[in-house]
């Protein structure tokens, strides 16, 4: 893809992170790594909601985090520690997405991860890396980014603990499905959980049959992604812009 193609893909995942009420006001990050040499990738401009994100006010950024170009807003570096320390190591993370959401948070204050509550959930369970709470993201906490990235290991997806959620994807078509999913993982623990009522687990068999047939999925999200997009087109349209 070209580098006008991933700006709207990535201006799309902002709007769409903002509808299915996924965002955190001006915080958090989505990136994407634009083609080319000199590890060069797209993020939001600080103190943007995700809602008003278009394709043209991204911010071309270096591995660091800064600016690599003249852009209409800032950035917050600080805030891309998290996604900077995995493009420098996961050369198949094209995407990286976080999220601060009520449900990631409620999930990522638990001890146990994902439970395999639903069919949903199996996608996920014993499959998600978790990282241990530091304290927050700083742009000088380099050993911070190295536990970090080995902690998520070859991972798609990664609970922080006591702070959220995060997936990396090949494309951000990618990246976001299994964000989209994650979420809803965490959102169906927490409501089974506040039945109060046991709760049912399948067998260990049942686990790997269910995780295997999604791993064998070819599709990765992109045909949700196309539909995701007429959406927008229809609703949104200035998101491209």
């Amino acid at each position: 893809m070209n580098d006008r193609d991933l700006r709207e893909d990535l201006a799309a995942a902002y709007r769409l992170i903002a509808l299915f009420g996924m965002s955190d006001l001006i915080y958090t990050h989505l990136s994407v790594r634009l083609p080319g040499a000199g590890n060069r990738f797209l993020v939001n401009p600080y103190g943007y909601l995700f809602e008003e994100i278009t394709a043209s006010s991204l911010v071309e950024v270096d591995a660091d985090g800064h600016p690599t170009q003249p852009a209409a807003g800032s950035v917050n570096p600080a805030g891309f520690v998290i996604h900077s320390a995995i493009h420098r190591v996961r050369h198949d993370a094209a995407c990286v997405m976080h999220t601060h959401t009520l449900a990631g948070m409620a999930v990522a204050a638990q001890t146990q991860g994902i439970l395999p509550l639903n069919q949903i959930s199996m996608e996920f369970t014993g499959h998600v890396a978790f990282h241990a709470y530091e304290g927050i993201a700083a742009d000088d906490n380099l050993s911070e980014r190295e536990r970090l990235v080995r902690d998520l290991g070859h991972h798609t997806a990664m609970i922080l603990g006591s702070h959220g959620l995060l997936t990396i994807g090949s494309t951000v078509a990618e990246a976001f499905y299994r964000m989209y999913y994650l979420e809803q993982a965490c959102r169906i623990q927490i409501a089974a959980q506040s039945t109060g009522a046991p709760l049912s687990l399948p067998s260990p068999a049942t686990l790997a049959r269910t995780y295997a047939q999604f791993a064998n999925e070819a599709d990765k999200g992109q045909l949700v992604w196309t539909a995701l997009r007429r959406k927008l087109d229809r609703d949104q349209p200035d998101y491209r812009d």
